[in-house]
């Protein structure tokens, strides 16, 4: 018989045969939890409480030379949400409401758009279907609420939805940055803007598109701990990598020279109204100073984004030139010695028959010497020179100041124009090209050949960035200027070429509207046909354009200006170099350039024998004359100078301009003072 310490001993063996296997599987089961699987439970404990937040640089900003700023940025936050952990009907409802208060949206609007589930699409954007014709259906995980909201919405977003009990956890705030143009129009085609697609900016021509790499930030990741709703909590707050800024970069623009222009474009906008004008001022180095185009538009308001507007036509369109081009050919002959500024050149009266084709001028002089044909702007004159020089010198001495060739500049889409080369067989092209047709060029190409004769002959490659500089270690990198390319053998031949130019905008030249108190300006107008593809050129539809740099034989700036079909006047010397004069003039002064010619000191002499009181004229005699005059007033055609014989010719009757066939040369009237009408 079993007494009670045998029935407890029984029970303890029995406990210890169920117990101590649990408790051994107890303990491997913490090792491997504790232990083994430490960092495992760890990592997923903590996706439980914390979560990662990224955080944005700043894009970088664009300044001009000086530092003042042109595109910045402007601190706000971005916010998304994820429907699908919304899980009541009611504070959907609720939420929906909060959202078109501080969006300004209908309260439909955002309820549809947080249900908790959504149709699957393809990358067509289709919905996909199920085996029984329905949508198949898929949780709403993404819903974007605003991209560049204020900081202040968004703090009061927060205490709304803690207010009405909506979870924060099913909400993403994102501090980051939107691009501001606080200068509004303001070299907007050449800074261009930035879209977001896809959540993401995405950049949108000129240096924007061009300097992206530069310019992007890198994004950073912050961990910290959360409440149950995902209410983000003031400590445990972990630094995983640092966001970094972008690079700023320095133009070499001047904003004050800048708006200058700017003001002088708008004023020629509104007066001539064209279909676009241009205009871009360098140093002689080749630094851009400042550089504008009309139509333009307003990167902050996207109401003015049109397509002729956002172009940067400055780079994008090339013209035939006219007779701007017409100092590069004389230029050339007098390096080589081909001609003298005193060699006469036969102009024909005004009118030259070659290879069956006629060419005229508006002056109709028999013989000018080269200075006069750069004066009077004689096509006959240039392209004769030009024959003189043959094709092949013509051609290399033409394209050796850039034509043909992009610029360099950081814009993108930039034309070549066209190459600088003769088909065989084209005959006429080696006059036509002389005097800028039958060669399509840009207005920056035009600006880098006038630099190469007021940077004494040497051709110099444009810049529009002065320097970038890293914001985190203060490190600035100048951009390198390459070295200029010298295309002028003789230097003397330069400076005869230059005088003639000065001449154009002197009394008897046809650019006196580009003419500048107190300064020599050297300078050449051009008024060409506009070609219309497929059409051929146009009677009635011109450019207008003025290139040329001051002081003359000192320069300070180089400018040209080129005006697309202006209406009221179609003269390079009437639309384009007024517009230089007045720009230039400002700058002049803005810069303190003192003046070639300043005007004389008053005499102080003079002054105090004008401050002297004046003797009253002595009373006339009251007593009649002893003889009383029998002449009568002179008839007023009495007086006028004699006509001469070319006075008394009779007015050339009007002719209605006719339409050109495609690759036919207009024959009309020419249309300005030492420029012709037609290529």
């Amino acid at each position: 018989m079993n007494n009670g310490n045998d029935t407890v001993r029984t029970r303890i063996r029995i406990a210890a045969i169920f117990w101590i296997p649990i408790a051994a599987a107890l303990t491997a089961r913490f090792y491997v939890v504790q232990v083994k699987k430490h960092d495992y439970y760890l990592a997923e404990a903590k996706k439980c409480y914390t979560s990662v937040r990224k955080t944005s640089g700043r894009r970088g900003e664009i300044l001009d030379r000086s530092g003042y700023l042109i595109v910045g940025n402007r601190p706000c936050v971005t916010i998304s949400c994820s429907p699908c952990e919304i899980k009541s009907p009611l504070k959907r409802k609720r939420l929906a409401a909060l959202l078109g208060i501080h969006f300004d949206k209908d309260f439909n609007y955002f309820y549809e758009r947080l249900s908790p589930t959504r149709p699957r699409r393809d990358r067509q954007g289709r919905v996909i279907l199920d085996a029984n014709g329905q949508p198949e259906m898929r949780q709403n995980t993404f819903l974007p609420l605003g991209r560049t909201v204020s900081i202040e919405t968004a703090e009061q977003l927060k205490r709304d939805l803690r207010a009405n009990d909506i979870p924060l956890g099913a909400f993403s705030f994102l501090d980051t940055y939107a691009r501001t143009y606080p200068k509004k129009r303001m070299l907007s085609n050449v800074i261009g803007y930035i879209n977001i697609e896809n959540d993401a900016p995405k950049p949108k021509m000129g240096l924007e598109k061009q300097l992206d790499k530069a310019t992007s930030p890198e994004t950073g990741r912050i961990k910290e701990e959360i409440s149950r709703d995902g209410t983000p909590l003031d400590y445990g707050i972990q630094n995983i990598s640092d966001a970094r800024d972008g690079r700023n970069i320095y133009l070499t623009v001047s904003e004050p020279i800048q708006a200058i222009l700017e003001e002088e474009l708008d004023a020629a906008y509104a007066k001539w109204n064209p279909e676009a004008i241009y205009a871009v001022i360098a140093d002689p180095e080749g630094d851009i100073l400042a550089i504008a185009q009309r139509p333009n538009y307003d990167p902050d308001d996207r109401s003015t984004f049109k397509n002729e507007a956002i172009r940067t036509r400055i780079a994008m369109d090339s013209f035939e030139p006219g007779s701007v081009a017409k100092p590069f050919t004389v230029g050339k002959a007098l390096d080589w010695g081909i001609v003298r500024p005193e060699t006469r050149i036969d102009c024909e009266k005004g009118r030259w028959i070659y290879l069956g084709r006629a060419m005229t001028d508006t002056h109709h002089n028999e013989k000018l010497t080269v200075g006069e044909v750069i004066q009077k702007s004689s096509n006959i004159g240039t392209a004769k020179i030009a024959l003189l020089l043959g094709e092949q010198r013509f051609c290399a001495g033409f394209s050796s100041f850039g034509f043909g060739s992009r610029t360099g500049l950081p814009l993108p889409g930039e034309t070549r124009g066209t190459p600088i080369r003769i088909r065989k067989g084209d005959g006429l092209a080696i006059t036509r090209m002389p005097i800028g047709y039958s060669v399509r060029v840009t207005a920056l190409q035009i600006l880098r050949a006038y630099c190469a004769l007021a940077n004494g002959g040497k051709l110099p490659q444009l810049r529009l960035i002065d320097r970038i500089e890293d914001p985190a270690t203060g490190e600035v990198t100048s951009e390198p200027r390459p070295p200029a390319k010298q295309l002028f053998e003789h230097p003397e031949a330069l400076a005869q070429l230059v005088e003639m130019m000065v001449s154009v905008t002197r009394p008897g030249g046809t650019a006196t509207k580009a003419a500048i108190k107190g300064y020599d300006v050297a300078g050449k107008t051009g008024t060409s046909h506009k070609y219309i593809e497929g059409k051929g050129y146009s009677s009635n539809q011109y450019y207008a354009s003025f290139a040329g740099f001051v002081p003359a034989r000192h320069p300070r700036l180089v400018m040209v200006v080129a005006t697309d079909n202006p209406k009221g006047s179609h003269f390079g010397g009437t639309v384009s170099a007024p517009v230089f004069a007045q720009t230039a003039e400002r700058v002049l002064k803005l810069l303190n350039v003192p003046p070639d010619h300043p005007e004389p000191e008053p005499d102080k002499n003079a002054k105090a024998a004008a401050a002297q009181p004046v003797a009253k004229p002595a009373e006339k005699s009251a007593t009649k004359p002893t003889a009383k005059s029998t002449s009568k007033p002179a008839h007023p055609a009495a007086t006028a100078p004699a006509r001469t014989k070319r006075d008394r010719r009779p007015a050339a009757p009007s002719r209605r301009p006719q339409a050109v066939r495609p690759g036919e040369f207009p024959m009309m009237a020419p249309v300005n003072a030492g420029e012709q009408k037609w290529p």
